[in-house]
């Protein structure tokens, strides 16, 4: 999937306006000269306002689709257009902030 590489200082939400951000970000890979997210790692979310009932309130999320051809260290790297899942409550993260001059596929 083509899109901007994420980057440690790209601005990611939850559904809920809860700030995520990659928990070891990957050093080999830089932009703007910030470590890239590696699709393996998860990632914590931070300050998610939803309140139980209905759902807890997010608390971590897993990148389930990055790129496909560009790799580091064997792994596929997170993109803005990749999809990803917030645990425990299944709701997406959204790339909104993130650097514009590298892109991959």
């Amino acid at each position: 999937m083509a899109g901007f590489l994420l980057h440690q200082g790209a601005t990611v939400l939850c559904s809920h306006a809860g700030q995520a951000m990659p928990t070891a970000p990957n050093p080999r890979v830089l932009v703007s000269g910030q470590p890239t997210a590696l699709l393996s790692i998860p990632w914590i979310v931070a300050g998610c306002p939803l309140v139980p009932p209905p759902l807890p309130p997010c608390v971590s999320a897993q990148w389930i689709l990055g790129t496909l051809r560009v790799t580091s260290n064997g792994q596929p790297l997170v993109v803005q257009s990749g999809e990803a899942v917030s645990i425990p409550n299944g709701t997406p993260l959204l790339p909104v902030v993130m650097q514009m001059r590298v892109s991959a596929m």
